[in-house]
């Protein structure tokens, strides 16, 4: 294994996630080596970690790990282990069953069970008491998404010199839903210890500090509650980015030119590529957006002769029962569309599960001529923002659901209600018939807001944020050099 041990009590940045920023790769000979996670995350921290003397807090992804923090490419990490009994009730349990489906609008119902929340708080405890070993005197503690929402309050009573940063990366539910949670005051409780809490949009934001109010009685002004013990905590949103300059350079290189080349040649070089890239996850309106796209065949406003469309559905938390029944709803639903509308070597959808390396996926949003993004709820939506990243001739249209967070940026996208397939239809076709002048305006606006707001400066901004919202005594984040 290319890594060493790991100092302890010295990091001046930590950050806590549910996962390591690295997985495990099991070589022929059996011998173990990790390789970076893809994802934003990992891009927009690291330079930040290296400045900081940072540390970072996570689970393998693996049962009944028990490995000591160790070096891997110059960073600090330090690994959680998790037994198979708690992945099955704080992660596949509370995690994605209770809290996943609640927050993003009870598309499917949450399951509340009492067990699985004892196990959320065991796994919370743990990572908090891990935070409090690992951060220097007064340092800078980063924690990360709905699987930990309680390590907050639990760190700031192991270590109250600490300053404290929560940032939510899915969606945060109006009140009305909030409340079904038989959990809710130890949930909003967990948040408070943060200095600063984080959410992808303001209405979230506004969600919190209203149910804070509500529900455990503190007094609120505008972005800020202000707490028994003198503290304060802020919330606000951070919308969260991707590396749009790494992505482009990607997408402008020889080879992937090249690859988006082949992918319009071996789908027959139809007039119209049409591309749904998600996680096979029933938020992300893949099932509707399919049929929207059958009907526009079926009524004759598109032929399979020159349109295809293309759906990579990525695997997703197979040992979860809804995500096997959708994976199912989508296989049969496929295969009856092709039946129907295709004809031999011309598919109507061209349905790929599986997950594709960084490079393959910038091919794909080059081949693409409309990207169709309609989740029926979704926190932010980066593959939005990839798109764009990646459209350097200012070509190409963005077909976007109104309920992704990433609307709120790309406001030159066509944008859709994804409960209306009437509307999707029309929208879709309103896309694929645009003419260049029109794509281009839009297109432009767009990379111009990707570009601006990378991820670089999402984590910047938030720690920014942070900075201020703490005593004096405590240690300033230093930011990383930009190249």
């Amino acid at each position: 294994m290319s890594s060493s041990e790991a100092p302890q009590h010295s990091a001046d940045l930590v950050i806590v996630a549910n996962r390591l920023p690295v997985d495990r790769v099991v070589n022929d000979d059996g011998s173990t080596t990790w390789r970076p996670s893809p994802g934003g995350l990992v891009t927009a921290l690291e330079p930040v970690m290296r400045a900081n003397d940072g540390a970072w807090i996570g689970w393998t992804g693996g049962e009944d790990d028990d490995l000591e923090p160790f070096v891997e490419n110059g960073l600090s990490l330090v690994p959680i282990t998790l037994s198979g009994q708690e992945v099955e009730e704080f992660y596949e349990g509370f995690s994605n069953a209770t809290l996943w489906p609640l927050y993003h609008d009870v598309v499917a119902k949450p399951a509340f069970h009492r067990e699985w929340f004892d196990s959320y708080v065991t796994v919370n405890k743990r990572f908090a008491e891990k935070a409090a070993e690992v951060a220097a005197d007064n340092a800078t503690v980063w924690v990360h998404d709905y699987q930990l929402q309680l390590v907050p309050s639990m760190l700031r009573e192991m270590r109250p010199d600490l300053r404290i940063g929560f940032f939510l990366h899915i969606p945060f539910p109006p009140a009305e839903l909030f409340q079904q949670l038989p959990w809710r005051r130890q949930i909003l409780e967990g948040l408070l210890g943060a200095d600063l809490v984080g959410f992808q949009r303001p209405g979230a934001a506004q969600n919190f500090v209203r149910l804070v109010r509500q529900r455990v009685g503190h007094k609120t002004h505008r972005d800020t509650a202000y707490l028994p013990d003198g503290r304060t905590v802020v919330a606000s949103a951070f919308p969260i980015s991707i590396d749009a300059e790494g992505l482009e350079e990607l997408a402008r290189s020889e080879r992937v030119q090249q690859r988006a080349k082949e992918i319009r040649e071996q789908l027959g070089n139809p007039r119209h590529v049409l591309l749904g890239v998600d996680r096979l996850d029933y938020t992300k309106g893949i099932y509707a957006r399919l049929r929207a796209y059958s009907e526009l065949l079926s009524e004759g406003h598109l032929d399979v002769e020159d349109a295809v469309f293309v759906q990579v559905a990525t695997p997703s938390r197979e040992r979860v029962e809804q995500y096997r029944v959708l994976r199912d709803d989508i296989d049969r639903l496929v295969g009856r569309i092709n039946g129907d509308l295709g004809r031999i070597g011309r598919p109507a959808i061209s349905y790929l599960h599986s997950s594709y390396p960084r490079e393959e996926m910038a091919a794909l949003y080059r081949a693409a001529d409309v990207m169709v993004v309609t989740p029926l709820r979704d926190g932010m939506n980066l593959v939005a923002k990839e798109y764009v990243a990646c459209r350097f001739d200012d070509d190409g249209a963005l077909v976007l659901s109104e309920f992704a967070g990433a609307a709120d940026e790309l406001r030159q996208a066509f944008l859709i209600n994804p409960y209306d397939i009437n509307g999707m239809k029309a929208t879709m076709l309103e896309a694929v018939s645009a003419r260049p002048r029109d794509l281009q305006r839009r297109m432009k606006a767009m990379r111009k807001t990707v570009r601006e707001h990378d991820v670089s400066d999402w984590a910047s901004s938030f720690l920014d944020a942070l900075s201020r919202e703490v005593p004096p005594h405590s240690k300033q984040v230093r930011p990383a050099r930009r190249s």
